[in-house]
């Protein structure tokens, strides 16, 4: 276990000490949108469209994170334009189902981006997560992979989705996972297990809205 490990353990949570988890810079635009999706007194129209937000902002922020190598083009006034392209070819995968609100934004920035599922329920008699189902694209091992889960509350779904990406033969270190609201417990459990990935959230505190995906698709 490292030292880091230990600390976070202690309860002493330090997102600086941990460089595999990176959150986008707060202002009081992204503040707000967190406070309404955290008020209990808001209605599901104005939630579905702060989160919808909240999501755009971390998928542009996760195509930040993606490597790039320097290209030049030439323009309709047959000038040269020194730009930048993605080098390696990359998809989304969401766990369902309360990582599928965040396929739209994916697609939004995205438009032919292919996408997999993980289906994950926890089991009656062990309480642990299972995979019931996931179908990836046939190429997802050369791929870098946006891993999208909105809350992380224990980090045990997450966990058993990277597990799945892995066993197809995906390196940990092509994995991005894009999340909203995450405790300092999931994270640690994560990197403690998988010390290559990168999570990409919008806040990482005690306070974690469990009934995100209800109230997303109306099934309070």
């Amino acid at each position: 276990m490292t030292d880091m490990a230990d600390q976070q353990d202690a309860g002493e949570f330090n997102p600086a000490k941990i460089p595999q988890l990176k959150i986008i810079k707060i202002n009081n635009q992204i503040k707000e949108l967190q406070t309404i999706i955290k008020d209990r007194e808001t209605s599901r129209s104005d939630f579905v469209f702060c989160a919808d937000r909240l999501i755009r902002l971390i998928i542009e922020e996760g195509l930040n994170q993606l490597p790039q190598v320097d290209t030049d083009v030439i323009t309709p006034t047959d000038e040269v334009y020194h730009g930048v392209k993605f080098p390696v070819a990359n998809c989304g995968v969401s766990i369902m189902r309360s990582g599928e609100a965040m396929e739209r934004g994916l697609r939004d920035c995205c438009s032919s981006i292919r996408i997999g599922k993980i289906l994950i329920k926890d089991n009656d008699e062990t309480k642990q997560p299972m995979v019931y189902y996931a179908k990836f694209p046939p190429d997802v091992e050369k791929r870098k992979i946006f891993l999208m889960y909105p809350l992380l509350k224990t980090g045990k779904t997450a966990i058993a989705a990277i597990n799945t990406l892995i066993n197809h033969s995906v390196s940990e270190s092509n994995i991005i996972f894009l999340n909203l609201f995450a405790t300092p417990e999931s994270i640690v459990a994560i990197v403690k297990l998988y010390p290559q990935i990168t999570i990409l959230s919008s806040e990482v505190d005690q306070i974690c809205p469990d009934y995100f995906g209800q109230k997303y698709f109306g099934t309070e």
